[in-house]
């Protein structure tokens, strides 16, 4: 037998074998309006047998932080920066608004595929795809199957839309494959379009190279629309929308079954990392429960922002535990890009931090401060129960940041927050009559909770501390000089996609 062609392919294999446990498969599984009490594991009455196993062989994400909004999130995401540095800090993205993330920042996937990674997108993008270089395809995903826009009709695909300009509605198919429109998925429900098409990237993934796939699921966004078999299991519950809620909840969890059973048999999770995140608070109108934290989607009250999360895989040293330590949706581009070995110096600068010693070793988090949103234009576009207050302008105090402005930030364990938070209701435990608890004293132009004792933000604390109080203004005051100035822009009426058209680029 010749030695060096059999030693040269036991090195080869050696160094396959180090190179993929060098850089792991990365799945980010990303729910849509998951609210805080919609998971087994938090004590809801929804079931999540998968996500509830897979947390509790993991690590959960006890003090995880998103955004109020969904295109916030994503955007912080992606970029690894707050929305105040790219422009994005209000609201979302419309559908007619002429609108994406900055072309000039690089995302998430592009510094992957930078690091080797095969990169590849299924479900909800909704970061603008006015102009053809916005759209997923052009910022870094290798392939990518899903919808554009922030929600859509989970069984046509269809998303209605006024246009002001023209004076109309238009309703019009949103679904993509690639970057051409995907026809023939009517009447195929969304979660598990898309929980099948990521599982069949992963069984024809080549093992040899890293993945890197990113699965935005339209679950549990409304409409509130599910598969009756879904619903059998929670005939107990009363009102109809928790109990379709619930439905599309099991039928997320299921998905996530599925993607990971998926890895498993192709024998890629050993060398898999696993990332469950909401993009924000769930939304009380459409069946969503925060309970016990305050507020809901669209507020800067823990209800809207804290979110479930957990991390899990093999490759974690202290699975079967919880992270108390501050995280934040932007930690999580230099967390992933520093497991695949690979670089964010081409990016803009970083607000996020590499967190992956805190979740996996136990170690202390190297994020101290959180900012999270200054919105000078912040309006509550829904009704709040029992208040249709709104905080009148407020002189500017000490600092001199201006405390009319909605703006929240937590330092240790402070949450200072200014303006009007959004609805500050605690809404009730799904099931309980009633509100969530006595009612707080009027809201004040700045407010200061001790987050760590008190989550539920039940006890106001500025009078009582007004040395925090001025050092947290300080703090936004030098986070709002930093600021890029507000983009967003006017409806262009040309994103009409016309009769039988499809929602996507027009510029």
């Amino acid at each position: 037998m010749d030695f060096y062609p059999l030693f040269g392919a036991l090195l080869l294999v050696s160094f396959r074998s180090a190179s993929a446990a060098a850089r792991p498969h990365v799945v980010f599984i990303l729910a849509d309006d998951l609210g805080w009490n919609d998971v087994g594991f938090h004590g809801s009455e929804i079931r999540t047998p998968n996500l509830d196993r897979l947390s509790a062989e993991g690590v959960r994400l006890e003090n995880y932080y998103v955004q109020p909004l969904c295109t916030p999130s994503r955007s912080q995401l992606m970029t690894g920066r707050y929305q105040i540095h790219t422009g994005m800090q209000h609201q979302i993205i419309w559908p007619c608004q002429p609108h994406c993330v900055p072309l000039g920042e690089k995302l998430l996937p592009q510094l992957m595929k930078e690091a080797g990674y095969a990169t590849h997108m299924v479900g909800k993008w909704h970061l603008g795809m006015y102009r053809k270089d916005c759209l997923p395809t052009r910022r870094g995903f290798d392939t990518y199957f899903g919808y554009l826009l922030g929600s859509e009709d989970y069984f046509t695909h269809v998303r209605c839309s006024a246009i002001a300009a023209r004076n109309l509605t238009r309703c019009a198919l949103d679904l993509r494959d690639g970057e051409e429109v995907a026809a023939g998925y009517e009447g195929v429900y969304s979660t598990e379009a898309f929980g099948q098409r990521a599982t069949s990237i992963i069984e024809k993934h080549d093992s040899d190279k890293p993945l890197f796939l990113y699965v935005a699921l339209q679950a549990v966004h409304e409409p509130l629309q599910v598969p009756e078999r879904y619903l059998a299991p929670y005939s107990f519950i009363a009102d109809r929308r928790r109990r379709l809620y619930a439905g599309m909840a099991s039928a997320m969890d299921e998905a996530v079954g599925n993607i990971t059973l998926a890895l498993r048999r192709r024998g890629l999770w050993d060398d898999t990392v696993l990332v469950f995140s909401t993009d924000n608070g769930g939304q009380t109108l459409g069946g969503g429960s925060n309970w016990p934290l305050r507020g809901r989607k669209w507020s800067l009250w823990e209800g809207g922002i804290r979110g479930v999360g957990f991390v899990a895989g093999p490759l974690l040293k202290r699975p079967g535990t919880v992270c108390r330590e501050l995280v934040h949706v932007s930690d999580w581009l230099p967390t992933l890009v520093g497991l695949a070995g690979g670089s964010a110096n081409g990016t803009k600068p970083l607000d996020g931090f590499d967190v992956w010693s805190a979740i996996s070793d136990g170690f202390a988090s190297p994020r101290l401060e959180l900012l999270h949103n200054i919105d000078p234009l912040y309006v509550d576009v829904a009704e709040c129960p029992g208040t249709g207050r709104r905080l009148p302008l407020a002189e500017r105090v000490g600092s001199g940041f201006n405390v009319s402005v909605h703006a929240a930030i937590r330092s240790s364990n402070w949450k200072l927050l200014t303006g009007y938070p959004g609805c500050d209701v605690w809404f009730p435990r799904p099931g309980h009559s009633g509100s969530g608890g006595p009612r707080s004293d009027p809201l004040k132009p700045v407010m200061l909770y001790d987050i760590e004792k008190d989550p539920e933000e039940r006890n106001e604390l500025s009078d009582a501390f007004p040395a925090v109080v001025e050092f947290l203004l300080s703090r936004l005051e030098k986070h709002q000089r930093s600021a890029s100035p507000i983009d967003f822009p006017a409806d262009d009426p040309r994103c009409d996609p016309g009769p039988g058209g499809a929602w996507g680029p027009w510029a």
